[in-house]
């Protein structure tokens, strides 16, 4: 910085009338801002919901029976009587011939698999059937085998209970029939109306067994542990994060392996508090299901906070080595100095306040040491998207009220300690930024509360403007990240 030449003649007023010292130049005013309220943010919170597959195998096998039906009847006409055409007609050369059939049908196990959105039931369906007395002579065993199966997708109802929408059908592998006397006897429009019932009764049954899977349990004490607060910070500054949700939303459903998983997406306010911990959200009950319109995400501010205290002995050190190598003053030529106490706080406009205490005694000259403080003011700042913070536009806060201009301010009103005092004050937060966002992580990276366990990761965070405040340097940072609930049983 330019030193202003109309300071040179009180200086040697000054140095004549061999002063030793004056009244301190006016402090700045000093500034206690609070750190500025940070805006809410909108989340939207995974939570997936699982069932195991097995269950609804479990279920279905209760409610079907093994034997689905049995077979106890007597034929009149089993074996047509043959006929022969003698010319005048077709005369019955063998009698028609009659048969008892008996039998049951039974299931095997019921599988429940699927892939994707596709939901999967498949039920093996066996028949063995006794055809007895035939004429009153034959007997024989006839085997049958047909599958049931069953495709659809689940949906969730508006008190949200699955539902299933199915589609399912049958086919047989081995029609029931036999072979007698070169003609063949066959049972499957008989079977066919026994099978459509079974059919219709798993059509019945399997939504059913999918409201057992108990799923609104789990959503319903997921949602209540959603309201929650979250320690982020200790101290330096202490920092808490609220959660609230406000909706929640059917993500739909995958099956993976022998998992059925629903995914569900609850909107949240969350928000940042620095200070106190702020009391609890009052849970609300779990909403109707709605649409979730914001992107997934867990959003949330870290502030991240650099106490005036680390700054002070920084620009104290600077000076120091400033003063060994020597300082030579306009007009007065080399001069001794001694930095004493440095003093740094916030001040008016964004700015700070920069208070040194130094001995001052020209180096060629037989006149006292001058011993006193005056003050600087700068602004700290930084670039977007930045943790280092650099300082500018540093200048005297004020002049003494003395004609005879203070040695001391003429000393902070050189250009190279102007300098050193700006470079001084540049800080690189990125220590404190990652010490942060690491105790962050931490803290939210995995909870269990109860039987449910909250997960977060943060992807991306994002630094914001510098803010100058009574507490210290502000950096706010807006984090991004994944957040889910899931329920867990300990």
């Amino acid at each position: 910085m330019e030193i202003k030449l109309r300071r040179m003649f009180p200086v040697m007023a000054l140095l004549a009338a061999g002063c030793s010292r004056h009244d301190p130049a006016p402090a700045p005013p000093r500034v206690e801002s609070a750190i500025a309220p940070f805006p809410d943010q909108t989340s939207t919170i995974v939570v997936p919901v699982t069932a195991e597959l097995r269950m609804l195998e479990r279920g279905l096998d209760r409610r079907t029976p093994r034997v689905l039906w049995t077979i106890d009847e007597r034929r009149e006409k089993c074996v047509a009587g043959k006929r022969v055409d003698l010319g005048i007609g077709r005369v019955k050369v063998t009698p028609d011939l009659g048969c008892r059939i008996v039998g049951q049908v039974t299931r095997g196990t019921i599988s429940v698999a699927g892939a994707g959105e596709k939901l999967t039931i498949t039920m093996p369906v066996s028949a063995l059937i006794r055809v007895r007395d035939i004429g009153g002579v034959l007997g024989e065993t006839v085997t049958a085998r047909a599958t049931v199966r069953a495709t659809g997708r689940l949906g969730i109802g508006g008190d949200w209970q699955p539902r299933a929408t199915l589609d399912l059908a049958y086919d047989w592998r081995e029609p029931p029939g036999i072979d007698i006397a070169g003609q063949r006897v066959t049972f499957a429009s008989r079977a066919d109306e026994k099978l459509k019932r079974v059919v219709a009764k798993l059509e019945r049954d399997l939504p059913t067994e999918v409201a057992k899977l108990d799923l609104r349990t789990q959503l319903d004490g997921a949602w209540r542990h959603g309201f929650t607060v979250i320690e982020l910070s200790r101290r330096n500054p202490p920092a808490w994060m609220r959660i609230a949700p406000r909706t929640l939303g059917f993500g739909g459903y995958r099956i993976e392996g022998r998992q059925l998983r629903m995914t569900l997406a609850a909107e949240a306010l969350t928000q940042t508090f620095v200070g106190p911990r702020p009391a609890d959200p009052a849970p609300i009950p779990l909403p109707p299901p709605s649409r979730v319109a914001g992107q997934p995400g867990l959003r949330f501010f870290i502030p991240v906070l650099a106490d005036y205290a680390q700054l002070e002995p920084i620009v104290l050190r600077t000076l120091r080595k400033l003063a060994a190598r020597g300082i030579t003053l306009t007009g007065v030529g080399p001069v001794d100095v001694d930095f004493g106490k440095v003093t740094v706080y916030a001040t008016t406009d964004n700015r700070l306040a920069v208070g040194v205490t130094a001995k001052v005694a020209p180096r060629d000259r037989d006149f006292p040491a001058t011993t006193g403080q005056a003050w600087l003011t700068a602004q700290p700042y930084n670039e977007e998207d930045s943790q280092l913070v650099r300082a500018r536009d540093v200048q005297l806060a004020a002049d003494t009220d003395s004609d005879a201009v203070d040695l001391i301010v003429s000393l902070l009103d050189a250009a190279q300690v102007q300098q050193a005092v700006a470079l001084a004050l540049q800080h690189d937060f990125a220590p404190d930024y990652r010490r942060i966002l690491g105790k962050a992580q931490a803290a939210i990276g995995a909870r269990q509360e109860g039987d449910f366990f909250l997960s977060t990761d943060m992807a991306r965070v994002v630094t914001g403007r510098l803010q100058v405040t009574g507490a210290g340097l502000f950096l706010p940072v807006r984090a991004e990240g994944r957040a889910q609930i899931a329920y867990r049983p300990r």
